[in-house]
């Protein structure tokens, strides 16, 4: 039986892919749930917590907002903005505090001039353009067949960018923690077993980063497998 008319092996790929993407997002929501329960002693917000934080850093030129949505929280280097989502801006639980303290951290790297914050901002706009432009041009490429493989290898290199955003994100993802952790312990807002809840939020949300990576990987390797073989037929 032609396995490229009835079943493609490389979607097993995909699914790897999938898998664990969906265990990542599983697992921060439920350790994020879990510690969202858990009010710190010291009742400060995620608001008040990332005000702390940038002062304590000499940072006096970003904003705390409010976004709305669930998980949303993100620190916007254009705009020197970092917003807080409906769980996090005006929550007092560990949880909360922990998610503002780890956008402080990215507020921190770009006053630092901290090196894979910059790489990874100067590849967001090759990064969207490869995801959008990508797989249009893969599918016509692979439908045209023959001469048309240029085409194929031409959105494979766009993707690539994408998949090397997703990789320089890692180190940015580790290290905000990595700040925000320090900051917490050594300043107090945080202490015992809520430092432990803390950095298993922080730690789960990083599986994120990690699950998004390795799905991307997998189905740059597929699309690769997929142009060799096309190649050869």
């Amino acid at each position: 039986m032609p396995y490229g008319y009835y079943f493609d092996p490389t979607y097993i790929l995909v699914l790897i892919g999938v898998v664990l993407s969906m265990l990542a997002s599983g697992l921060v929501k439920s350790t994020f749930a879990k510690y969202s329960q858990v009010h710190s002693l010291s009742g400060i917000t995620g608001k008040t917590a990332a005000e702390h934080i940038l002062q304590m850093q000499g940072i006096h030129d970003v904003r705390v907002e409010h976004i709305s949505g669930n998980l949303t929280d993100h620190y916007d280097p254009s705009s020197k903005v970092l917003r807080l989502s409906d769980p996090v801006y005006n929550a007092s639980s560990v949880a909360a505090i922990g998610v503002a303290a780890h956008e402080c951290g990215h507020a921190i790297q770009h006053d630092k001039g901290y090196i894979p914050l910059s790489i990874r901002s100067t590849l967001v706009p090759a990064a969207n353009f490869g995801s959008a432009i990508s797989w249009p041009l893969i599918v016509v490429g692979l439908f045209l067949g023959g001469g048309s493989s240029v085409l194929v290898k031409i959105g494979i290199f766009a993707f690539t960018l994408a998949v090397l955003f997703q990789i320089v994100t890692l180190p940015v993802e580790f290290n905000a923690s990595s700040r925000a952790a320090k900051i917490l312990e050594t300043s107090g807002m945080l202490a015992g077993q809520e430092v432990k809840g803390m950095k298993k939020v922080l730690g789960a949300a990083a599986m994120t980063y990690v699950a998004g990576a390795a799905s991307a990987i997998l189905q740059l390797l597929r699309l690769i497998l997929i142009a060799n073989r096309n190649d050869r037929d």
